[in-house]
């Protein structure tokens, strides 16, 4: 963290924050407004920051928004405040009674680790660039891109976020421009280029768009693992 420049980034913190990028958006990349007259304008959904918040998106990985809050719920309930000082002293028996998988734990331990060591710094992440903020989370272990980008859009409204390793991202992006096939990750890093600072505004529309084109929620939801994926390569995954 030492050697990353702290500098002020465009936010998203109330809907006219939201507006008012949607329509820069629209001058960089005029498809954008067909997009929105198609789906309408996409909701705010802010989040908690902190720790706490970090914590949610980790207990939400591959889970229904049900089940997530309920193992949420569980966790902030061991203490009142809750931090990371909380899931440090917590015994990993009782973290597995909450309702957290091993790999889970092993996540939120070496998170509460790194940010009492001062590894890492939320609040300064919340002034870095995008690149940046995003690189010192997943020098985390168990930190993965999807969970970082997450984190950078929906709990500091930051304004250039981009999950692009997103699934419905990526079929949004497919339908909303006439792709052939759906975008990889990185070619959703190169479609995106040319959006910034505000590629997390752009993600909003593109969520909203597939919600809208497939009749279903398509918001935050983290990368699949395939079917036939070996177990090795579960273990080595981060999302």
């Amino acid at each position: 963290m030492a050697g990353l420049m702290k500098m002020t980034m465009p936010r998203i913190d109330t809907q006219a924050d939201l507006d008012a990028a949607i329509t820069r958006l629209v001058a960089i990349d005029a498809r954008f407004a067909a997009i929105l007259a198609a789906a309408g304008p996409p909701p705010l959904r802010r989040r908690a920051g902190g720790f706490a918040g970090l914590a949610a998106i980790v207990c939400g990985q591959q889970l229904s928004t049900a089940s997530a809050g309920a193992i949420h719920a569980r966790l902030v309930a061991l203490a009142d405040p809750f931090d990371h000082h909380c899931v440090l002293r917590a015994r990993r028996a009782r973290l597995e009674r909450v309702g957290l998988s091993a790999a889970k734990i092993r996540t939120l331990k070496a998170l509460a680790g790194a940010i009492e060591s001062g590894a890492l710094d939320l609040a300064a992440i919340a002034q870095l660039p995008a690149d940046d903020a995003h690189a010192a989370l997943v020098a985390v272990h168990g930190i993965g891109p999807w969970t970082a980008s997450l984190y950078l859009l929906a709990c500091l409204g930051h304004a250039d976020a981009w999950p692009g390793g997103d699934l419905a991202l990526q079929e949004a992006a497919r339908l909303a421009f006439a792709l052939r096939a759906r975008p990889t990750q990185k070619d959703m890093a190169q479609l995106a280029e040319p959006w910034r600072p505000w590629r997390a505004v752009a993600a909003r529309l593109l969520w909203t768009y597939y919600r809208h084109a497939k009749q279903r929620e398509g918001v935050l939801i983290a990368p699949q693992r395939p079917a036939s994926a070996p177990s090795k390569r579960v273990k080595a995954r981060r999302t």
